[in-house]
């Protein structure tokens, strides 16, 4: 059978079961966007940056989860619940394309087992773990999903404590060397050193400490975290010199409710080695290098929803983030801003505005060379700026900010401000189309 009809017959069997199961207690969730476009000189739709200059207009992709969730048991105030999720993507311009979906979620949570604690859980299995994320721009920069267990929401005082052990395992690349033999025109043989590149895999343990629902005053909060990231290296890699390094990532959170009728969030989080790197190219705690020139980064997040009035609501995201390197780099900048108002006609039509821009200088090489962006497109020099316009016309199930399904039609202009041929022969592109987004 192909991937494509394992693909269809995976997802319609998921959704066959949640129709089936409903009847029986069973917690059919997940998401999903899609959408078609085209752009003026590229074809079809082009997507850039969206987590430093927004998504709405910039997504040229589909992607859906979807979850099943059951309580199994649940007796004399202990109860268990099994939750499952398969997501996948595609390319947005054909109808058979894509990959197969994949296992993201498969756990199983208890709540109970501890008497003296009612609200705690335990649990174990694959997991999205209290992620922490910007919509407007799918910025996820707090996330350490992945295989493992712990227990949260441990009463510790007047806030909550949770306690993780996670797998995220990630793959090095190493430069080494190897000898070649090459044949001279007068037939001598010469031995040639050249760099050698290898991928390897390295365990990656993390540990995941968080206390949140520390009140500070009215509507306000704070959550504080600290994860370590543990490479634990297999024999043969100890015995190459692969010299994996412990990182460590350092978050605190400020949550303001009920603020201009919404919310605001404030993120300062510190990262050492491998989770340095991450803080100017928008990780989260997934994925951290094992082997990385990062010293230390730090980066400041603003974000929120704010409603001045019945028919205004207004999301943004405001970031500045900053790597510095042991030896051979110049620090790393990085910061975004993007702004998402939204009129509403009423409770189900509005119009959307959404304007991004953001700013890259990658420090030289202290050889005196340029270095490349692992991130922003198109890059010629290590410096980078990249703007966002997009104007849509969306109809949506309800009429909150947050309000899904929503369908939109939209139109986006994308300037790259330091490459005149970002977009072959012209430094701006537009995107014209479709999309729908929802969640359950």
């Amino acid at each position: 059978m192909s991937k494509i009809c394992l693909t269809a017959a995976a997802v319609s069997a998921a959704l066959v079961s949640a129709s089936a199961m409903a009847s029986d207690g069973v917690d059919f969730h997940g998401y999903m966007r899609a959408g078609a476009g085209i752009s003026g000189d590229n074809g079809g739709m082009i997507s850039q940056a969206k987590n430093g200059i927004g998504r709405l207009g910039n997504e040229n992709d589909a992607y859906g989860e979807i979850g099943l969730g059951k309580e199994v048991y649940n007796q004399d105030g202990k109860s268990f619940y099994l939750d499952s999720m398969l997501a996948g993507g595609s390319t947005s311009d054909k109808l058979w394309s894509g990959q197969n979906p994949q296992i993201v979620q498969f756990n199983a949570q208890a709540k109970g087992l501890i008497e003296s604690d009612a609200d705690a859980v335990i649990w174990a299995g694959k997991r999205y773990y209290q992620r922490h994320d910007i919509h407007i721009t799918d910025f996820y920069y707090w996330n350490t999903s992945g295989a493992g267990g712990g227990v949260e929401n441990l009463t510790a005082g007047p806030g909550k404590l949770s306690l993780a052990w996670i797998r995220d395992d990630v793959d090095v690349k190493t430069i080494g060397e190897k000898t070649e033999l090459k044949v001279n025109p007068d037939g001598t043989v010469t031995e040639v050193k050249k760099p050698d590149q290898k991928t390897t895999s390295v365990n990656n343990n993390i540990i995941d400490v968080r206390y949140a629902g520390l009140g500070l005053w009215e509507n306000g909060s704070l959550e504080l975290g600290v994860n370590a990231f543990i490479p634990n290296e297999t024999k043969s890699q100890s015995d190459s010199d692969l010299e994996s390094k412990s990182s460590y990532m350092f978050t605190a959170e400020l949550t303001q409710g009920d603020l201009f009728g919404g919310f605001n969030k404030t993120v300062l989080q510190y990262g050492t080695n491998g989770s340095a790197e991450q803080m100017t190219t928008y990780g989260a705690g997934m994925g951290v290098k094992a082997v990385t020139n990062a010293d230390k980064g730090y980066r400041l997040i603003n974000w929120g929803v704010a409603a001045p009035s019945e028919k205004i609501e207004i999301g943004h995201q405001l970031m500045y983030a900053n790597t510095s390197f042991k030896e051979v780099q110049d620090d790393h900048s990085v910061y975004s801003i993007v702004v998402r108002p939204m009129y509403k006609w009423n409770d189900t039509m509005r119009t959307i505005v959404e304007a991004g821009y953001t700013a890259e200088k990658n420090g030289d090489l202290r050889d005196g060379s340029a270095i490349t962006s692992d991130y922003l497109p198109n890059t010629e020099t290590g410096d980078k700026a990249l703007s966002k316009f997009t104007v849509a016309q969306a109809w949506s199930a309800g009429s909150s900010f947050w309000a899904r399904p929503e369908i939109r039609v939209f139109a986006s202009y994308i300037t790259d401000h330091e490459n005149d041929n970002a977009f072959g022969d012209s430094k701006s592109e537009y995107n014209v189309g479709i999309q729908a987004e929802a969640w359950w």
